[in-house]
């Protein structure tokens, strides 16, 4: 595989692919809210917490247990949560202090996340879309992204850039790798919304299927994010660098090929199938120079020639046509 590791070292700089205009939805209204509970949170009399919750329950109703039990993970007896709740404020001050720095004002991020949700509108005309936009500060080990009954819940406290002081720390390092922490920037919100959006329509499955199929479901995803932020970078919604991602068309046929000549295609063994469908710093056999996760890049390009045969294909047909069908018509082979 000497050939592969050193190909990922010859890159070429430039957009390889050439997208269709994005359609203009600036008329579709979305009917959704900003909402910062973070601030709300923060700004509670610690000496009475009990009540102080009890008014943060009639502001954000679910949301409230939500945060709570689900996104803090507490148990349920009211003088544990208090005591809990009244801790985590004081421990987590320095972070509530500099997503205010940060955070601020999170109307770009808003705007963004709004704009996809027109996209998402645009395409999926029957889909309910959230009612609100949620800020919160959780636990840095915890969730980034939520999506509840109550709306997309964005946790600020893992998007203060991937230089900041606490991800330093070596438990947070233990946790959340390098290649993980340089996705905590702030332009990443809008894209880790899109994609819960995109799980609420199309569910995961259950990945007991041959490879090259997961790897086609992992590009229907990948190119219906694509439509929903068509303005945002391909690297990131795919989560690889600019390099990897240039890596990837420079070498395209040779990884196709590598999945072919070793019949990789139909393999089902979980182990096998992660090395090439999970996430990661690099995919092994490729070198240090290629991403992880490289699958969703070869199941997005098998879509995207499907796609150009079926120009009137919508998004939700693309959804329901199954991956095997993809897979024989779209005839890929690239050079």
């Amino acid at each position: 595989m000497k050939f592969f590791i050193a190909a990922f070292f010859c890159l070429i700089l430039f957009s390889c692919n050439q997208k269709k205009p994005a359609p203009d939805v600036s008329n579709i209204k979305i009917d959704v809210q900003l909402k910062r509970f973070d601030k709300d949170l923060f700004s509670i009399d610690t000496n009475n917490i009990a009540a102080s919750l009890n008014k943060l329950q009639q502001q954000y109703g679910s949301f409230l247990n939500d945060y709570l039990y689900n996104i803090m993970v507490l148990p349920p007896q009211p003088d544990s949560v208090a005591q809990k709740i009244k801790m985590f404020l004081h421990e987590y001050n320095y972070v509530y202090s500099s997503t205010e720095k940060q955070f601020s004002s999170f109307d770009k991020e808003f705007k963004q996340i709004k704009n996809g949700l027109q996209y998402v509108k645009y395409y999926f005309p029957d889909y309910k879309t959230p009612a609100n936009v949620i800020t919160f500060i959780g636990p840095v080990e915890g969730y980034a992204n939520v999506l509840t009954q109550s709306g997309l819940a964005v946790g600020l406290q893992l998007y203060l850039g991937k230089n900041f002081t606490i991800y330093q720390s070596e438990f947070i390092s233990e946790v959340y790798p390098d290649y993980q922490q340089r996705r905590f920037e702030s332009s990443y919100i809008p894209v880790n919304c899109m994609k819960n959006i995109i799980s609420d329509i199309y569910p995961e499955k259950n990945g007991s299927d041959p490879l090259i199929y997961q790897m086609i479901d992992a590009g229907k995803r990948l190119y219906i994010l694509d439509h929903f932020l068509p303005q945002f970078a391909d690297s990131l919604k795919t989560g690889y660098t600019q390099q990897q991602l240039d890596g990837c068309y420079d070498n395209e046929a040779d990884i196709w090929n590598y999945f072919v000549q070793n019949n990789l295609l139909f393999i089902t063994d979980p182990i096998q199938v992660r090395d090439y469908m999970q996430d990661g710093p690099h995919t092994e056999v490729f070198g240090n120079g290629s991403p992880g996760f490289i699958g969703q890049f070869i199941g997005w390009q098998i879509v995207k020639k499907w796609m150009e045969a079926h120009e009137e294909t919508t998004l939700p047909h693309l959804i329901n046509t199954p991956e095997k069908q993809i897979y024989d018509e779209a005839k890929y082979k690239p050079r």
